[in-house]
């Protein structure tokens, strides 16, 4: 099984989004369950009065959009962040003793930088793995590192019986930009991210957003 959750929205200054307007985007988790547990990528929006002035959340309730996927709380056995910024990481807190993935780079940004709310990274309990690279962390499950939004950004490849996915989490903020990307390398006129090869070894049938709806398939 794998569900998208649907934790909310922030609505982006105008100033960030690079356009004339400020821009709403969705905070979109996804659940999936294995034979070897529940693995919860992404957690939702963290809360804190300047970030709240800023970017103006609506948040859902992480329970509650579990609940909905048929998943409890104190099922998940297993949390990978995409990266830590306040709107990937703000239900860590909920998660004391489980194990969360993030790659060693990633930890260190958020433990030395103004980057995010320290109080979601280093809460009562946290208990990370950090990872050096690509790690198959399940049999079928991978996580391949996909910088960029930030230097320890990584995604989660996912095989299943009708096709592989690839939860990109904000390797890029829209499908249209992976679709750009993809046919960068497809026809190899201009530059693409250096990470897209990879994740293309992988044949996937979907990859899906952190921050868009949309779906990129291939084209064929």
């Amino acid at each position: 099984m794998l569900r998208r959750l649907d934790l909310g929205h922030i609505i982006r200054p105008a100033s960030e989004a690079g356009t004339e307007h400020p821009r709403v985007e969705s905070i979109l988790a996804y659940v999936v369950r294995r034979p070897e547990g529940v693995l919860l990528f992404d957690t939702g929006i963290g809360s804190d009065p300047e970030v709240d002035d800023h970017y103006r959340p609506h948040r859902r309730e992480l329970r509650a959009a579990l609940a909905d996927a048929g998943v409890r709380l104190d099922e998940v056995s297993l949390v990978v962040n995409c990266h830590l910024h306040f709107d990937h990481c703000g239900g860590n807190p909920l998660f004391p003793g489980t194990p969360i993935l993030a790659q060693r780079t990633e930890l260190t940004t958020a433990r030395t930088t103004e980057y995010t709310l320290p109080e979601l990274v280093d809460f009562t309990g946290a208990r990370y793995d950090e990872l050096d690279g690509e790690t198959e962390i399940w049999p079928g499950v991978w996580i391949i590192p996909t910088p960029g939004h930030t230097d320890g950004h990584q995604s989660l490849v996912v095989r299943r019986d009708d096709g592989t996915v690839v939860l990109a989490g904000q390797a890029h903020d829209f499908a249209s930009e992976f679709s750009h990307d993809h046919l960068a390398y497809a026809v190899g006129a201009a530059p693409h991210s250096p990470w897209l090869e990879r994740l293309l070894q992988f044949d996937p049938k979907r990859v899906l957003f952190a921050h868009d709806s949309a779906v990129w398939e291939p084209p064929r």
